[in-house]
Order: C-alpha cells, then sequence, then structure tokens
C-alpha cells in the first residue's frame, strides 16, 4: 500500500513540476555577448504585456522597479567598465528602475544582487544612477534585454533603451 501512495506521490510531483515550468507566467532568461572584450551577462525574469497598460499602472512611474519579474535582475561584468561617469568594477549587480512619465530614466546598478524584486532594494547599496534617455517603440510584447556593441538594450511594452557600456 505505501507503494502505491509514494508512486501517486510521485507522479503528482512530476505533473505539478511540469505544469509549473510548462506555465511559467514570466520564464527566466539570459542575455549574454562581449562589449569589445568584456563579457556581460544579464539574468531576468521575462514577463509578457497581454494587453494590460505596463508603465504608470502595472509598474508605477516614479518608483523603483526590479526591471523584471520574480527575483531581481542582474547584470555581470568579467571586466572592469565604465556606464556614463562612473567606473564599475567586476562583478554582478542588482538592475533596477525608476520609469517616469517623461522620457528620461533612471537606471540604477546596486551592489546587492539578490533581492527579491525591489522590496530588498535599498538605495545605500546604490553603486549607479544614471538618467538615460527612453525611445518609444511600436510594442515590444515580452521584456527583452540584449548586449549590443554599445551597451545593454532593454525594450518592454512601448519604451526602450540602451544603457552605455564602456
Amino acid at each position: 500500500m505505501a507503494t502505491i501512495i509514494m508512486k501517486a506521490l510521485k507522479t503528482t510531483l512530476v505533473f505539478l513540476l511540469i505544469t509549473t515550468i510548462s506555465c511559467a507566467q514570466s520564464p527566466r532568461k539570459q542575455a549574454d555577448a562581449k562589449i569589445g572584450d568584456v563579457t556581460v551577462n544579464v539574468d531576468y525574469g521575462a514577463p509578457s504585456v497581454k494587453g494590460r497598460t505596463i508603465y504608470g499602472e502595472l509598474v508605477p512611474y516614479n518608483k523603483v522597479w526590479r526591471a523584471g519579474a520574480n527575483e531581481n535582475t542582474t547584470v555581470a561584468f568579467d571586466k572592469d567598465v565604465k556606464i556614463g561617469d562612473t567606473a564599475v568594477p567586476a562583478g554582478k549587480y542588482g538592475l533596477f528602475i525608476i520609469p517616469k512619465k517623461d522620457d528620461k530614466w533612471t537606471i540604477i546598478l546596486s551592489k546587492k544582487n539578490d533581492a527579491w524584486g525591489s522590496n530588498g532594494y535599498s538605495k545605500s547599496n546604490d553603486l549607479l544612477r544614471i538618467d538615460l534617455k527612453v525611445e518609444m517603440i511600436e510594442n515590444q510584447e515580452q521584456l527583452m534585454f540584449k548586449v549590443v556593441e554599445k551597451g545593454v538594450k532593454f525594450a518592454w511594452e512601448k519604451a526602450s533603451f540602451v544603457i552605455p557600456v564602456q
């Protein structure tokens, strides 16, 4: 009898695991590439728009946002880089965004890279804050980061920008 119960329990757990993976609302994604001789990795949860209004509703204006879903987004550099006027040592950082109604959004690199969303964010851990001009685009259904020649590109819903990395 115990064997039958254990088999049923294992089958149920496997079914739940498969269902969870296949129905994931915001799959974990990675963007990996080189900028010059620096390897850059962005790890993020990639939610989809699904007909929702993102900025100003799902993601409030003027509040720190984790730049993705679930665990906070991280960006890692295998060598020292420069972003704007700030020297950024090689390492892994939490990436946060403050969306705004205008076309200048604040991008934050945090020395704390293991927070769960923006709940674990503290300004005291900021390594970098930079305001970037946001380009309005047609529509990007699923949140996307991509390492490009001049930096790290972000796009979701109707907003896009490139974090300049040298």
